[in-house]
C-alpha cells in the first residue's frame, strides 16, 4: 500500500468513445517525497493518466489512490491535498498575478492573512515578485507558467502534479523552474508527479521514471537503471594515419564487440562499461597507433525510450489525436 502522501494506481484503464484505449491497464506506486518522471511523445496516454489522478477525467476500470485516498469515492480528499499546474494554464488575462494568488486562496478556504503572505512568497519564490501586480495578458509564456506553480503550491499541497510543465519555455525559464520543483522534493518532502516529452528534463530530475507508449507503461526504474538495461558504453577511435584502420579494429575488438562505424574510424561496444576506457588508450599506446579522434558514447534516455517502443522520443508527435481528436477535453483547474 501507499503511504498517505504517496500515489497508487492498479489497472487503471481510461477508454474514450469510438476512441483507442488512452490508457490501458497501467499499474504505478509512487513514494512519498519521489519526483516520478512520467515519460512518453504525444498521445501516448500521459495527460489523461494524469486528469483521472487528479480527479478530472473518471477511470473506464482499475482503481488509484492518491494522498491515500480513492479518486472515485474520495475525489473532495484527493483535490485538498495536490497540487495541480496543467499543461495549459488556466488563468484570467484582465487579472494580476497577485490577484490571481487571492482567488486561489480563497478556493481553498485560506483566511485574507494566510492568502496575503502565502502569495508574497510564492510570487517571490518563482520571480513574480515585480510584476505581481501586473496583468497577466502582459506576462510571457515563462512567467504564465511560473505563475500556474505558485498557483498550486498556495494551500501547501504534499503531492504536486506537473504536467509537461516546461513546454515551449526558453531555456534560462526551464532552469528556473527545474531548480524549483527539486527544491520541492528535496527540502519540502512534496511528491511530485511530472509528465515530460524532455529527456534531459526527465533524467536531470525524476528519481524515478516511467515511459508509456500507447497507453502502457513499457519500462520503469531509475534513470541510471534503465540506461544500464539498454548496453554498455561504446567507444569510437579515428586513427591519426589513416593506414591503420585495421589495427585500430584489432586493439579495440579485445575491449568489446566490433560495431559499425563512420568511416575511416572503428567502433567497440565495451565489455565491462567506462572502466575500461584506461585500458583502451594504453592498448593504442602499446602498438603505437595515435588517434586523431575518440569518443566515448554513454547509453541515453533517448536509447531506452528506441529500445522499448521501436521509435525515438524526439519528434514522436504523431499519435497525439489519441488524446486530442476524442472529444471530451476537461477543465484545466483544481479545485476544493
Amino acid at each position: 500500500m501507499t503511504s498517505r502522501h504517496g500515489i497508487e494506481a492498479r489497472s487503471l484503464v481510461r477508454e474514450f468513445k469510438n476512441g483507442p484505449r488512452a490508457v490501458d491497464g497501467i499499474d504505478l506506486d509512487v513514494a512519498e517525497g519521489e519526483i516520478y518522471g512520467f515519460l512518453g511523445p504525444n498521445g501516448a496516454g500521459k495527460s489523461t493518466t494524469v486528469h483521472m489522478l487528479t480527479t478530472l477525467l473518471p477511470p473506464t476500470a482499475g482503481s488509484a489512490r492518491v494522498g491515500g485516498h480513492d479518486i472515485v469515492s474520495e475525489g473532495p480528499a484527493v483535490r485538498d491535498a495536490i497540487g495541480v499546474a496543467l499543461q495549459e494554464a488556466a488563468l484570467d488575462l484582465l487579472l494580476s498575478g497577485r490577484e490571481h494568488m487571492r482567488l486561489q486562496g480563497g478556493l481553498h478556504g485560506l483566511s485574507k492573512a494566510e492568502i496575503a503572505a502565502r502569495g508574497d512568497e510564492l510570487l517571490e519564490r518563482v520571480g513574480l515578485a515585480e510584476a505581481a501586480d501586473r496583468r497577466v495578458g502582459g506576462y510571457s509564456g515563462g512567467m504564465k507558467r511560473r505563475l500556474d506553480l505558485a498557483l498550486a503550491l498556495v494551500h501547501r499541497p504534499r503531492l504536486l502534479f506537473l504536467d509537461e510543465p516546461t513546454t515551449g519555455l526558453d531555456v534560462q525559464s526551464r532552469a528556473a523552474l527545474w531548480d524549483e520543483v527539486a527544491r520541492l522534493a528535496r527540502n519540502d518532502g512534496v511528491t511530485v508527479f511530472l509528465t515530460t516529452q524532455y529527456l534531459e528534463e526527465a533524467d536531470s530530475l525524476a528519481d524515478r521514471l516511467g515511459i508509456i507508449d500507447r497507453g502502457r507503461i513499457v519500462a520503469e526504474g531509475t534513470p541510471a537503471e534503465l540506461k544500464a538495461e539498454i548496453g554498455r558504453p561504446t567507444v569510437e577511435a579515428i586513427p591519426a594515419n589513416g593506414d591503420q584502420v585495421e589495427r585500430l579494429e584489432a586493439v579495440l575488438s579485445r575491449f568489446g564487440s566490433p560495431l559499425p562505424a563512420t568511416r575511416g574510424a572503428a567502433a567497440v561496444r565495451l565489455a565491462d562499461g567506462t572502466e575500461e576506457l584506461a585500458d583502451v588508450i594504453r592498448g593504442l599506446d602499446g602498438e603505437g597507433i595515435k588517434v586523431a579522434d575518440l569518443k566515448l558514447h554513454a547509453p541515453s534516455l533517448d536509447d531506452v525510450f528506441l529500445a522499448k517502443t521501436g521509435r525515438s522520443l524526439e519528434g514522436a508527435g504523431d499519435d497525439a489525436a489519441a488524446e486530442e481528436d476524442t472529444g471530451e477535453h476537461e477543465p484545466a483547474t483544481v479545485t476544493a
